[in-house]
């Protein structure tokens, strides 16, 4: 069963290997990293755990039982109870629930580790399987969204029932 577990230093030759394999895959819905970013990997890597430790940030891995990277979930811009979510499932994952159930994960993480109580996450309006996810795991579209020059919609999720 795959685990959704905190990114740690030791991660990084899975990480790059998973954002290597899955390039093309990637390229095909959402910008290409560029080749700088896969030369400067561990740098980069060294960069996201200092952002981490700071508390800014919280980066999640979905990794399988053979230690492989299956997918990555992001929290990003943490500050007064509230977080931007983003994620990349590997090729091989998608379509089979794993991106919907680590999201629903994190959710339940991101009260229980983080004290929020939002979360906001963009999708590209061509992107019809992030909505999906989205949707299952209880988010509501609020808003547009621009993604690099490409529409796109926020969705928001309240992770603590109001008053």
């Amino acid at each position: 069963m795959p685990e959704l577990t905190r990114l740690h230093a030791d991660h990084a030759p899975a990480v790059l290997a998973f954002e290597l394999g899955n390039r093309a895959y990637f390229a095909a819905s959402i910008p290409d990293r560029g080749d700088a970013f896969f030369d400067a990997y561990a740098d980069r890597h060294s960069a996201l755990l200092a952002e981490q430790d700071a508390g800014s940030c919280a980066f999640y891995l979905l990794v399988a039982e053979d230690g492989s990277v299956l997918g990555r979930f992001n929290l990003v811009d943490i500050e007064n109870g509230s977080a931007q979510l983003g994620y990349r499932v590997a090729q091989k994952a998608a379509g089979r629930g794993v991106a919907t159930a680590a999201v629903r994960e994190l959710c339940r993480l991101s009260v229980a580790r983080h004290g929020l109580r939002t979360l906001r996450a963009a999708t590209a309006d061509g992107n019809a399987a992030s909505r999906k996810v989205l949707a299952k795991a209880g988010f509501v579209a609020v808003g547009p969204a621009d993604l690099d020059g490409k529409p796109g919609t926020w969705h928001e999720r309240d992770l603590v029932p109001g008053p």
